[in-house]
């Protein structure tokens, strides 16, 4: 089959690969129809996070047709129309046993090449997963679209896991695409006025389509104090950060009244400088959102009834023999791309 591998940081070659092979009777055989280039893998391709060690098939987000089933499949046959979660689970640790399976002791990541495991991904004709990962597409959603069911969830869990009641007001630093889907999320689900802020007027004006009461430039000072002139003094109930650096978080701290929350779900840097006592002075909590734990109904429901547009996001969908220069363009921050769905 025909893949695209990194072959060393930096470099992708488009190039013959040996196709996967069912080795379990309950994995299934996928050919690729559309994987989505995400951040992780911009990141990653430079070495700089670790977990992309060349050479490795990268690619997480994706959908495409059932090619072959194993013998212990089911509830799936060849020809069906399919996306899959980015995370194999283990099922039986103490995290996948309460539902938290993107916590699993022996959690794998599809198109990841770190330390402790190596798994080859989407960025090719074919993939291999077990069915338990496995979701059928509604016929309401093309294979672009469903290549965006993954980034899509992940917004949904951080959703999910933040404690917003009834017309709590909400601020999403960070209108990148994660920031964008989170907007359309809470706006499917909350009757509260949400804020978005960031320092690129044009994703605030996507922001504003997309849901989004007021916007605000994340990087003026006089944010905070606007935010709480619009919140009868106090500040928002709930914030999000979807960037993952020092300077949003600050940002997200501070336009939290007090007693509030801020989820953390940008990972950009490994490390940040916290503000602890006003953390602590203010009693915020802090809630690490990390990837999707059963959210994907939920996204293509959401998408199916045309409660979230995934592809107003989409900015090019080349063919994956041209995705090295795609990545790369990607990588040079080039202006005007939002997300490349790759078609196999």
């Amino acid at each position: 089959m025909k893949a695209l591998m990194l072959e060393e940081y930096n470099k992708f070659v488009y190039q013959d690969v040996p196709s996967p092979q069912i080795a379990n009777a309950a994995d299934v055989l996928i050919r690729i129809k559309a994987t989505g280039i995400c951040g992780s893998d911009v990141h990653g391709m430079d070495g700089s996070t670790g977990r992309r060690r060349p050479p490795i098939i990268m690619g997480h987000e994706a959908a495409g047709v059932i090619e072959e089933i194993g013998s212990d499949v089911k509830s799936y046959k060849a020809g069906d129309r399919v996306t899959f979660d980015s995370t194999i689970w283990c099922g039986e640790c103490f995290y996948c046993r309460q539902g938290e399976v993107n916590l699993c002791d022996n959690r794998r990541v599809l198109g990841v090449s770190c330390e402790e495991y190596r798994r080859d991904g989407a960025f090719a004709e074919y993939v291999v997963v077990p069915q338990y990962i496995l979701y059928r597409l509604p016929d309401a959603v093309d294979f672009i679209a469903a290549a965006l069911t993954e980034p899509l969830a992940v917004a949904a869990h951080a959703a999910a896991i933040t404690p917003c009641g009834l017309n709590d007001s909400i601020v999403v630093v960070g209108a990148g695409l994660i920031g964008l889907l989170l907007i359309q999320v809470l706006r499917a689900t909350s009757s509260g006025r949400i804020f978005a802020l960031d320092v690129d007027k044009g994703k605030l004006d996507l922001a504003m389509k997309f849901g989004a009461d007021a916007t605000f430039d994340a990087a003026d000072p006089l944010t905070p104090q606007a935010i709480r002139d619009m919140t009868a003094g106090r500040g928002a109930d709930r914030a999000f950060e979807a960037v993952g650096a020092s300077a949003p978080i600050a940002v997200a701290l501070a336009c939290v009244r007090k007693g509030g929350s801020v989820t953390l779900i940008g990972n950009v840097s490994p490390k940040v400088e916290l503000p602890l006592q006003s953390v602590v002075t203010r009693q915020i909590a802090l809630f690490g959102s990390c990837a999707i734990a059963g959210e994907y109904g939920i996204a293509l429901d959401l998408m199916s009834r045309k409660k979230v547009d995934v592809r107003a996001l989409v900015s090019a969908t080349p063919p994956l023999s041209e995705g090295a220069s795609w990545l790369q363009r990607l990588y040079n921050r080039e202006p005007g791309l939002m997300k490349v769905v790759m078609q196999a």
